[in-house]
């Protein structure tokens, strides 16, 4: 059996272009930090050295699950890249206020199935360093992360017209007596960035949130 999130875990996402709230539970994941503009090779670089090792995560566990029961998980698809958004200072508060993208911080990351524990991403990520040497392979680690309480929608098109988005979040919020926590935003990558015409692309947005008090 193949498991892919796109089927069986729709709730998360497969959102619509309107605000919903979704509950999201502990989630694995391989990641790596930076900062500055991501139209640099900076920001490309650190995608790529993930990609490469979360490449290498599923085609091991593949290797060692062929022939499995069917109702064991033979394989899994590689799940959207993501990223956790932030302003270098507290004079950019709002994490959607992109002018001067040089004072970003992100955190991009790629979930991993629950299957997939610290010792294969171990074993995963010093074939990848004995295969394809690259330094950035030093700055990926292997996290847990919960979320929990959260309000998310669909962005479809340029990540400069986020701010129409982020917009329809903050209504939804007053209208559900509901309030952001803390002032990063993540965003999941629907599409690949590098194959996709920017007004095309499709891209979740999400904060957490909590009741008002």
């Amino acid at each position: 059996m193949k498991y892919d999130w796109r089927k069986q875990e729709k709730e998360l996402y497969s959102p619509r272009g309107k605000a919903v709230v979704v509950e999201v539970p502990k989630q694995k994941f391989i990641m790596i930090s930076g900062k500055g503009d991501p139209n640099q090779d900076a920001f490309s670089e650190r995608v790529g050295a993930l990609y490469a090792l979360a490449y290498s995560i599923k085609m091991r566990y593949k290797a060692e699950h062929k022939g499995a029961g069917q109702d064991e998980m033979e394989e899994f698809a590689v799940y959207p890249l993501e990223g956790v958004w932030d302003m270098d200072d507290e004079a950019g508060a709002e994490a959607h206020v992109l002018e001067d993208k040089a004072r970003l911080i992100y955190t991009v990351m790629i979930r991993q199935p629950d299957c997939i524990t610290e010792e294969r991403y171990r074993e995963a990520l010093g074939e990848v360093k004995k295969k394809k040497p690259n330094p950035l392979l030093d700055e990926i680690t292997f996290r847990t992360c919960e979320e929990g309480l959260c309000v998310q929608i669909l962005h479809t098109g340029l990540f400069d017209d986020e701010p129409e988005s982020f917009e329809k979040m903050d209504r939804f919020l007053k209208e559900n007596q509901l309030e952001r926590k803390g002032h990063t935003h993540r965003e999941i990558y629907l599409k690949d960035m590098s194959r996709t015409s920017p007004e095309k692309m499709k891209t979740i947005l999400r904060y957490r949130v909590c009741e008002k008090q």
